[in-house]
């Protein structure tokens, strides 16, 4: 394959680098030493989220130099560039967290605008933590030109006094430390060990959640995204991965020819198999909307509720990232999968083949005991259950992977903030039994819909992750375990049931019947709504002001435009 291959007249770069008129636009390419050969080629948008913010982005530099040579091998001419990211490990548990689903948007907007301004023809993305994931995917959607993505590859283990661990030990390992069960110095020798290196989280935490969606949805080559962020193996998949978007360029072959309905149902299969976070229910509906697909909360709790739970991972099993890329990685999952008839074999992927015709060499691996095949799964239905009921009238989200009931009923006990929660946590005054109920924390009322791992994992610290849960109209990160609720709709914000809840309403939970009820009479809830008054946003400018004007409800995704349904003119095709 050369840049003879391809006809630059019907390519976006046409409109920099083609006729008289561009001239001084050409100049600044020879500025930046590229030949007259190279900028008549294709031009391939790489990008990252390499930042120094966090362990989960620093590998992505190395990885894009990959991707580049690969472009470059196959015709094209790379132009790296860089966006933002917002670890949510480091800004979990405060205001910042406020910034993290924000992110997402921003990450995806700017790679737009970035892609629009300078005119790329198609684009490799390289993300390595939680929003970016998402974040990147969106882009590609949105923007519709030949794309493939690429991980940035999980965090290996530590080791903490003979067995592995991982950020989320240290998260509950503050729960242990205020109820006095760990001592400072046991503390602060965990939290030396527990993130050796690069990488994204290790569990099946949002990170490696939503790249196996990458994989399951066809927009990553298959086993991309299973080596370690360290390992140089994923500077192979980085090189194939710059070649593979020549061929789909080559072959006209764009992101929403991939990511169709069926394409997303895989996606919710595997992230219901492996029990990943429910912050894919979040993600996927977002990613779904750029296409111009209905595919919101509630499609997606309908195919969590089919599907066998099989992979035992963390947070609610016992292996991490690492594991699943040793016995064979997400392919394996999707051979499970495909022999049990869960996965539409017939979608088409970034290799130019289907999801069947990619499976077609791989041998379900019985020699080990990380993926369960479909005929004796961990259990019969998906790992993450949605919920609907007079508290979630738009549904609500729990992970039921690794919980030993699944009901529960008890009092409400009200916060209208997580700080507030979290210091009643530490504190010891959260009662056995109890409903915590966080709430104006969604997607306006946050705004940014912040996770509560701080709080949750502060519960388990404690030794009550069994006798309570928590509800709120915020998420939860892809670590959290317990009976937790998130992405309860409508929002408190905007006059949701939940801002209705006073301390002892009793609260019905069921996630077997997938039901979330509040146990107070309607013409009660119907006096307390005539008193309730909106509380005041704090945020009255800047990004969170523009974000809690814009963003919808969770239940679509928590997205803010109109998407693919509005679209006149694809970028894809100036």
């Amino acid at each position: 394959m050369d840049a003879r291959t391809f006809d630059k007249s019907k390519l976006p770069s046409r409109h920099v680098t083609e006729g008289p008129s561009r001239a001084p636009h050409r100049s600044y390419y020879y500025a930046m030493g590229l030949t007259e050969e190279q900028i008549k080629r294709p031009f391939v948008g790489v990008v990252s989220c390499w930042n120094e913010a966090a362990p989960c982005n620093i590998a992505l530099m190395r990885q894009a130099q990959a991707a580049k040579k690969g472009v470059d091998e196959a015709g094209g001419t790379p132009r790296e560039f860089c966006t933002i990211t917002v670890t949510d490990g480091i800004a979990m548990g405060h205001q910042g967290m406020k910034s993290s689903l924000v992110s997402r948007e921003v990450i995806a907007d700017s790679i737009e605008l970035t892609m629009r301004g300078h005119c790329y023809d198609a684009m490799v993305g390289l993300a390595g933590c939680d929003k970016s994931l998402p974040g990147d995917m969106m882009a590609m959607l949105r923007l519709n030109v030949p794309s493939v993505f690429m991980y940035g590859g999980s965090i290996l283990p530590g080791r903490y006094k003979g067995r592995d661990v991982t950020v989320v030990d240290v998260f509950e390992a503050v729960g242990q430390h205020a109820s006095g069960k760990m001592t400072d110095e046991e503390l602060h020798e965990l939290e030396c060990v527990a993130c050796p290196g690069a990488g994204a989280c290790g569990g099946q935490f949002t990170a490696n959640t939503m790249a196996c969606v990458s994989e399951a949805i066809g927009l990553a080559l298959p086993g991309s995204a299973g080596a370690p962020a360290p390992d140089t193996n994923r500077d192979y998949y980085a090189y194939e991965s710059g070649k593979a978007v020549m061929r789909l360029l080559a072959d006209g072959i764009r992101p929403r020819d991939i990511a169709t309905r069926k394409a997303f149902e895989n996606a919710a299969t595997v992230v219901a198999a492996t029990g990943g976070s429910t912050n894919a229910a979040l993600h996927l509906p977002a990613m779904a909307h750029e296409c111009g697909i209905d595919f919101d909360l509630f499609d997606v709790a309908e195919i969590f509720k089919r599907t066998p739970y099989i992979a035992d991972l963390k947070p609610g099993g016992r292996y991490v990232a690492k594991d699943v890329y040793e016995i064979g990685g997400v392919p394996q999952i999707m051979r499970a999968l495909l022999d049990g008839g869960y996965l539409h074999e017939d979608c088409l992927t970034v290799t130019g083949k289907t999801v069947k015709e990619n499976l077609e060499n791989v041998k379900f691996n019985t020699n080990q005991k990380v993926v369960y095949p479909v005929s004796n799964p961990i259990s019969p239905t998906g790992g993450v259950v949605g919920l609907r009921g007079t508290l979630a009238p738009d549904g609500a989200i729990v992970k039921v992977a690794g919980l030993k009931k699944l009901q529960f009923q008890g009092p409400a006990r009200c916060f209208d903030c997580e700080e507030d929660a979290f210091a009643a946590v530490e504190a010891g005054k959260i009662n056995p039994g109890e409903v915590i109920i966080i709430r104006y924390e969604g997607p306006k009322g946050g705004p940014g819909m912040r996770e509560m791992l701080s709080t949750t994992a502060a519960i388990y610290g404690r030794g009550m992750g069994e006798s309570v849960a928590l509800i709120t109209d915020g998420r939860f990160s892809g670590a959290t375990r317990g009976f937790c609720i998130g992405h309860v709709g409508p929002e408190a914000a905007v006059g949701g049931p939940i801002a209705l809840v006073r301390d002892g309403d009793i609260i019905a939970i069921d996630a077997e019947k997938g039901t979330l009820d509040l146990l107070v009479d309607e013409s009660e809830l119907e006096s307390r709504r005539k008193e309730w008054k909106p509380p005041a946003n704090p945020y009255q400018s800047g990004v969170l002001k523009k974000y809690a004007d814009q963003v919808g409800p969770a239940r679509y995704g928590a997205v803010t435009h109109p998407g693919g349904k509005a679209e006149v003119v694809c970028y894809a095709d100036i």
